[in-house]
């Protein structure tokens, strides 16, 4: 049991896994610190507030809606994907793509027949 549990732990999905979730974990911190930093200033600057929320509420009745809750969220969410586009997927596909080693292509030379040919005749030659 111990040894099931063992190889379980040590499959690469397990061990890529972790990794991701703790790389995740981290570049979470990052994308939040440039959200709240340096996009929602910006924001601010625009709107007067560094966040939407105050925009387009209104009610009917008992209900409440508030329109800016949700232009907050759509925004910091293409924010983050923006973010986590062009500062790891794009790096990532450059580097990989430097990485890739073009395929080198077979020179075309004679083909199996031709080369038995020309041996026979050799022969036939001596």
């Amino acid at each position: 049991m111990i040894k099931g549990f063992r190889d379980f732990l040590m499959r690469g999905n397990v061990v890529d896994l972790a990794v991701a979730v703790v790389i995740g974990t981290a570049f979470g911190k990052v994308v939040t610190a440039l959200v709240e930093n340096f996009v929602n200033p910006i924001v601010g600057a625009i709107f007067g507030k560094p966040d939407l929320s105050s925009l387009g509420n209104f009610s009917i009745g008992k209900g409440e809606f508030h329109i800016g809750v949700i232009l907050t969220e759509l925004l910091n969410f293409t924010f983050v994907a923006a973010a986590v586009y062009f500062f790891v997927v794009v790096p990532v596909n450059k580097i990989q793509a430097r990485a890739a080693k073009p395929v080198e292509e077979e020179v075309a030379g004679p083909s199996e027949v031709d080369l038995l040919t020309e041996i026979r005749d050799s022969l036939r030659a001596r």
